[in-house]
């Protein structure tokens, strides 16, 4: 395409920039949108409502066709680009504890706070039936910070297999199509016309925000982070080079945010500044290359690691039985200890970092390629 002739894309028309289309296989019918929507009332203690469910159907089914994705608007007002455009307004709340949690962040006299991920699926509330070693981790984590007077905020994203009705959705890949599409905090979810709702990443936004420091323990699944981890961090794209201002693109317009991309986007690290350590274990194979990936995509963001002893993977029980793993992590003294070491070394950074000190050492340097 004559668009991409260019050596320097600063330079293209934007109006030149297709908006591939094709792949979508168009509205579902409505005889298959109801067996959906009447699979979340199989249990035979819902017949007695089938009437009810109808009706319920019928609305459902005319909010999808209609595409009323947020039924709660007002005008983005003062601050937007354009202040007479309608945002969602559970986006604005969001959005607005995003900036609040914020200013806690950057406030000095306010306790270090750190956010503790367990990324394991497993936990004692579902199908396991018995908590995880990644969880137990996460405790020995938290006790170290605690003594080094940190506070410790835990996400366990275990929950989302074991509590009704808890959602982190998949990112819809904005971010590929033109960066400013990617809004920050996302705006793709809650999508009401398609039963996209009650996503955790709302809250999750605000408590990474919140967080001096991130530290995450988790398993190796396949040689991969566990899909609970994995949703989140793919979700987590908007805060890396997002567009805050989702008037400018109007809503989701892939036009108008091409336009905006190749008219130069300074892709803005929204959580960069923030120390980070990671611990990753497995049973076989695959910690090193799930804990670099972590470590990379920290380091991508703008996070700043804790030194050697904050990036930690190991093997626990290796080759050894599944059902006797949490006897051996009893025995593994040292992989306990070397968990305190890494929140002891995230604790030192998040000191050095408050007081300035470790910013005066690092050179500040332009990305001549940010992405």
């Amino acid at each position: 395409m004559e668009a991409f002739s260019s050596g320097n894309p600063t330079t293209l028309n934007p109006s030149l920039i297709e908006v591939r289309k094709g792949q979508s296989p168009g509205r579902l019918a409505r005889p298959e949108f109801s067996v959906r929507f009447r699979a979340t009332f199989v249990d035979p203690a819902f017949r007695a409502e089938d009437d009810s469910i109808a009706r319920l159907e019928e609305i459902a089914w005319l909010a999808f066709t209609d595409g009323r994705k947020a039924p709660f608007t007002q005008k983005a007002g003062p601050g937007y680009a354009d202040p007479d455009y309608e945002l969602s307004i559970e986006w604005m709340a969001t959005k607005q504890r995003i900036d609040e949690a914020q200013k806690r962040w950057s406030d000095p006299s306010t306790q270090s706070r750190v956010l503790l991920i367990c990324g394991s699926a497993r936990n004692d509330g579902s199908c396991p039936s018995e908590i995880s070693k990644s969880f137990r981790l996460t405790g020995i984590v938290r006790e170290t910070l605690e003594k080094a007077d940190i506070q410790s905020d835990v996400l366990d994203l275990s929950l989302l297999t074991s509590e009704y009705g808890r959602n982190i959705h998949p990112c819809k890949g904005c971010a590929s199509t033109a960066m400013p599409l990617c809004h920050w905090p996302c705006t793709c979810y809650p999508n009401h016309s398609l039963n996209q709702n009650n996503d955790w990443m709302a809250e999750i936004y605000e408590r990474w925000t919140a967080a001096h420091a991130v530290i995450i323990v988790s398993p190796v699944y396949w040689y991969q982070s566990p899909s609970p981890l994995k949703l989140m961090i793919d979700r987590m794209v908007c805060a890396d080079g997002g567009n805050p201002d989702p008037t400018t693109t109007s809503g989701k317009n892939a036009a108008k945010a091409k336009a905006l991309e190749m008219a130069g986007w300074d892709y803005p690290q929204h959580l960069a500044g923030r120390a980070y350590g990671v611990i990753v274990h497995g049973d076989v194979a695959g910690v090193e290359g799930s804990r670099r990936a972590l470590s990379d995509w920290l380091d991508w963001m703008g996070f700043i690691d804790a030194g050697a002893q904050a990036r930690l993977d190991r093997y626990i029980g290796y080759f050894e039985p599944y059902a006797t793993s949490h006897d051996t992590l009893d025995k593994d003294l040292n992989m306990q200890e070397e968990a305190r070491n890494v929140a002891r070394a995230v604790a030192k950074t998040v000191v050095e970092l408050r007081a300035g000190r470790l910013q005066e050492v690092r050179p500040k340097l332009s990305r001549p390629r940010p992405k």
